[in-house]
């Protein structure tokens, strides 16, 4: 077998298989993909907006690249009250995402034998901005129901309509001659135009025009960071994640609370399972709300936080029989998950985001770049570490991961849903390791989300109808204030996966709950 490639979306996945089938490496369809998500999901990524990725080698190692765009040098106007979260007020940071998979691709072609030039990776997502495409399930309920907030959104609507109305299923999006031009431009004058050239001119330009503080200069100074991962032990081997103001330090708390239980000795899907996990989301969500900020900026106690000391009284103070009151909101947010692992040992776990549905909801001049609203992140208390602040990197909900035993990586992971991430993870990776289910089984069974949702102000906890009214019984005599939602609901995040073996087998699955799927690619 040569390569595994999952993504939420078919055609994009298709693109990436195809690299892999032409003698590509996992990170050149990795790239080759995302690019393709960024033309077919504009409601979950987009160029406009920002990208991680892990990149593992044959031999264990594993490069984060972090590509957060910062907030705007000059921020006059915004005061300490609420930021806005559409609009061009709330297009206050650069985008990172370019920089980031130009990186991967130097990375790449220095150290993995990559041959791929940018501009063939650019290809098939050009193509389909000019032939078109079919249009999502996503998208079209997103669309149905953004459409009550069309005023906000005027880079969407009413272009995305077809004759005044959602499109039906099956449309074909068509051709996109701005965004189109745009990835020509990419791929004719490289990645760095985007930020320092014509085309950053052409964007800075239209963000200005539209009412944002981005100046050229803002996108001049974006960079993608290349860090180390973050580490946290689990059942013999290691999860990794990105550095903060990533949450990654948060789904990493969660499974080192975790770590702390016999979690193969409770029955996956029970009452005492579900508990476990909610009640260590709220542990490290304590700590995420007060501390996740960019470490250039404010201080970020990672070391403490990863401790055993800390974990094991983060543990200790879980109450198997109650749950712990939990008033939070929770920040929703959009993105999607890209794996690809090849023969050769390479692997990428990677998510790319344009925050809410849309971003912003607008934009950039007549690049066909929508913007993205990640700024709407920072806290509006001048006094959190968050707060927003001129050159500062916005706290950030995207965390892919890894999970590496033996010296070799073994899960790649990651998924849509903003708060619901580490949420997300947590049920997925106690069912992929703790339980030992594949890949298709783990995404597919059911899920929760904590905090109070725009579907339903007055219940902390959603939990998907298939857990049985058995287990939904048991959750509410602990206390938890539990909402059932409909079996396979959009609202638990879209996650994808990817196993690889110890004789190096790939079996990877996208989540039912998207339009997603795992395409291999047999050997030549």
């Amino acid at each position: 077998m040569k390569g595994i490639v999952t993504s939420p979306h078919a055609v994009a996945t298709r693109c990436g298989a195809n690299l892999l089938a032409q003698g590509g490496n996992a990170i050149e369809a990795a790239i080759a993909t995302v690019l393709s998500l960024c033309v077919t999901m504009p409601h979950f990524c987009g160029l406009g907006g920002d990208a991680f990725l892990l990149i593992g080698d044959a031999k264990g190692g594993v490069q984060a690249i972090s590509g957060i765009g910062q907030a705007a040098a000059e921020l006059g106007g915004y005061g300490s009250g609420a930021i806005p979260v559409r609009g061009p007020r709330s297009a206050l940071t650069s985008a990172g995402a370019v920089d980031a998979l130009h990186q991967a691709w130097l990375i790449s072609r220095a150290e993995r034998g990559g041959r791929r030039s940018w501009a063939e990776l650019l290809a098939p997502a050009i193509a389909l901005a000019r032939d078109g495409f079919e249009i999502t399930a996503s998208e079209r309920f997103w669309l149905d129901f953004r459409l009550r907030d069309a005023a906000e959104l005027t880079g969407v609507f009413p272009a995305a309509l077809h004759r005044g109305e959602v499109p039906p299923a099956g449309f074909i999006r068509p051709h996109n001659p701005l965004l189109t031009g745009t990835l020509e431009t990419l791929a004719e004058r490289g990645a760095r135009d985007f930020y320092e050239g014509r085309l950053a001119a052409r964007i800075a330009a239209g963000l200005r025009e539209a009412g944002s503080p981005l100046g050229l200069a803002d996108l001049g100074r974006t960079r993608a960071r290349l860090e180390q991962p973050l580490a946290v032990r689990y059942r013999g081997g290691e999860l990794l994640a990105h550095r903060p103001p990533t949450q990654g330090l948060t789904t990493l708390e969660i499974m080192g609370v975790l770590e702390r239980f016999e979690l193969a000795a409770l029955p996956q899907g029970g009452a005492d399972h579900y508990h476990l996990l909610v009640e260590a989301v709220k542990q490290a969500f304590i700590d995420r709300n007060r501390w996740l900020a960019d470490p250039e900026h404010a201080e970020v106690p990672v070391a403490q936080l990863l401790s055993d000391s800390h974990l094991d009284r983060r543990a200790a103070a879980i109450r198997m029989d109650r749950a712990l009151p939990w008033p939070q909101v929770h920040q929703h947010g959009d993105t999607v998950y890209v794996g690809a692992a090849d023969a050769a040992g390479n692997s990428v776990s990677l998510l790319a985001t344009i925050y809410y549905d849309w971003g912003s909801g607008v934009m950039a001049g007549d690049t066909g770049l929508l913007w993205h609203n990640r700024g709407a992140a920072f806290s509006p208390n001048p006094a959190h570490p968050n707060a927003l602040a001129p050159g500062k990197r916005p706290f950030h909900t995207l965390n892919p991961g890894i999970y590496r035993r033996d010296g070799k990586v073994r899960l790649l992971y990651g998924t849509q849903g903003a708060d619901g991430q580490p949420q997300t993870l947590a049920a997925v990776l106690t069912r992929l390791i703790d339980h030992r289910m594949d890949p298709p089984a783990a995404l597919a069974a059911p899920r929760f989300l904590l905090g109070r949702t725009f579907s339903d102000s007055q219940d902390s906890l959603k939990l998907e109808e298939d857990v049985g009214p058995e287990v939904a019984a048991e959750l509410r005599r602990r206390g938890h204030e539990l909402a059932l939602v409909g079996r396979r609901s959009p609202l638990m995040g879209q996650p994808g996966a990817i196993a690889i073996g110890e004789d190096g087998t790939l079996q990877g699955a996208h989540d039912p709950r998207s339009d997603g799927v795992a395409m291999t690619v047999a050997g030549c």
